[in-house]
């Protein structure tokens, strides 16, 4: 059975409303992206049977977090962004039926070039 990242994430179509949470610190809103639920061979996945994406789309981020000096270190995305991010990270919320991961900056593994 072949299932990969590629075939797997696609955007939610039905999520075109930012929510209104403002990530706080070193902290970033996402919405992790859809995964199909039919495979090459037609065989259409539970929703148990799902795995958590990695990949997901940069909502809000937050001002960044403070070095030693008390200068300000800004986040490395900005909203629209594709990112990977660590598999079991963050903290999952639900605003208006949708649902968020935030995550701390650090917690992103590399930035998804289009």
């Amino acid at each position: 059975m072949v299932h990969t990242q590629q075939m797997c994430c696609q955007k939610k179509e039905n999520c075109k409303t930012t929510p209104k949470l403002t990530p706080l610190g070193n902290r970033v809103l996402v919405r992790r992206l859809d995964c199909e639920e039919k495979l090459k061979g037609g065989i259409i996945l539970p929703d148990s049977a799902k795995k958590k994406q990695e990949q997901a789309e940069v909502v809000a981020i937050g001002t960044g977090k403070k070095d030693k000096k008390g200068n300000l270190i800004p986040i490395p995305v900005k909203n629209g962004d594709i990112i990977l991010m660590e598999k079991y990270s963050g903290q999952e919320v639900t605003v208006n039926d949708e649902e968020f991961v935030i995550i701390k900056a650090d917690e992103i593994i590399a930035i998804v070039e289009k």
